[in-house]
């Protein structure tokens, strides 16, 4: 089993930052997903989600700001094991311009409405699925925003 982290950053209009996946990557290639990897050896998955989207977009937040989703068990069937996702997000004061994308075709927000019609990660489609709706995504996209390093 494979621990990952992955951060969900949402906008003042409750838009989601998601990854359309190149055809590189061996987990769910040509997929939508979140930023976010699997975790270092003895890794705090906080602290790893935090890495992974300063990674992937150049994107630094303070681990402290990041709020737990929810721990998905997700089968990846490209590799046939059986892995945790640890889920965390934050608002954010942030729009397409302020992303870097470092991997992946594009890294930007994402109407909500859309998002489900989207060709999903099966990380993507569990957690988004819970949190799409949420109070938590709508005090997030209602709260005053972090305002971030990019």
């Amino acid at each position: 089993m494979t621990e990952f982290a992955a951060v969900i950053l949402v906008d003042r209009r409750g838009w989601v930052l998601l990854q359309e996946r190149d055809e590189h990557p061996r987990i769910a290639p040509e997929k939508w997903s979140f930023c976010g990897g699997h975790l270092e050896p003895g890794e705090d998955p906080l602290a790893g989600a935090a890495r992974e989207l300063e990674e992937e977009t150049e994107i630094r937040v303070n681990p402290a700001d990041l709020h737990l989703v929810a721990v998905h068990d997700v089968h990846h069937p490209e590799t046939g094991t059986d892995d945790k996702l640890h889920l965390y997000a934050a608002g954010v004061d942030l729009t397409d311009a302020d992303v870097v994308c470092h991997e992946g075709r594009q890294i930007v927000f994402v109407d909500p409405a859309k998002a489900p019609d989207l060709d999903l990660s099966d990380s993507a489609r569990i957690g988004l699925g819970q949190f799409l709706g949420s109070r938590q995504h709508e005090a997030l996209s209602e709260s005053a925003p972090l305002r971030i390093e990019t």
